[in-house]
């Protein structure tokens, strides 16, 4: 019995590497991943990498949108059914849960604002962050103080993930969990 392979179209090539460079770049940053590692990585030739995203950056820029934009869905989802503070509870929630059970997601936006230093990376990450806010203040119609609350909190719970503190023994980090209530 022979088999046949499945050619991919370009968008699904394109989608198969962007998955392929979100581990990538969580791992090692924009600075530090290797394009060579990607393209091998997800089965395509360097030059071929480069005809679907032309540079390195613009890969990684790629890779950031995607980020934002998939943890834009996991807020939307959370938050559909919710009004007010219980919005906010859900995405917490959600966003919790995901801290815990895939990382990439965390180191990948971690990478991200350490190369805000460039311009055009800054600019997807600011497009990306503030989606995320204005869905936020639509869902849960909470005021703007409420909200970079929330936001704040969010951003303080990545440090303490990317610490690995999130079941951390030491008592200061215990503490500070459970001051966020999130003890587990």
């Amino acid at each position: 019995m022979t088999t046949t392979a499945t050619r991919q179209t370009a968008p699904e090539r394109r989608q198969a590497v962007l998955d392929v460079a979100l581990v990538e770049f969580a791992n090692r940053g924009l600075h530090g991943t290797s394009t060579e590692d990607i393209a091998r990585q997800a089965g395509i030739s360097q030059p071929y990498l480069f005809r679907l995203f032309g540079t390195k950056k613009e890969l990684f820029k790629a890779t950031v949108a995607q980020c934002f934009r998939l943890t834009l869905e996991m807020f939307e989802t959370a938050a559909a059914g919710h009004r007010g503070e219980e919005v906010l509870h859900a995405i917490g929630s959600a966003y919790m849960e995901r801290l815990q059970s895939n990382p990439v997601y965390l180191r990948a936006q971690m990478h991200a604002y350490v190369a805000c230093e460039d311009p055009e990376v800054r600019a997807v990450v600011r497009e990306g962050y503030g989606r995320l806010v204005e869905f936020v203040e639509r869902a849960s119609g909470c005021d703007a103080e409420r909200v970079g609350q929330f936001f704040a909190k969010g951003m303080l719970l990545n440090v303490i993930a990317a610490m690995e503190l999130l079941r951390a023994e030491e008592p200061w980090a215990r503490r500070m969990l459970e001051g966020l209530g999130k003890a587990p």
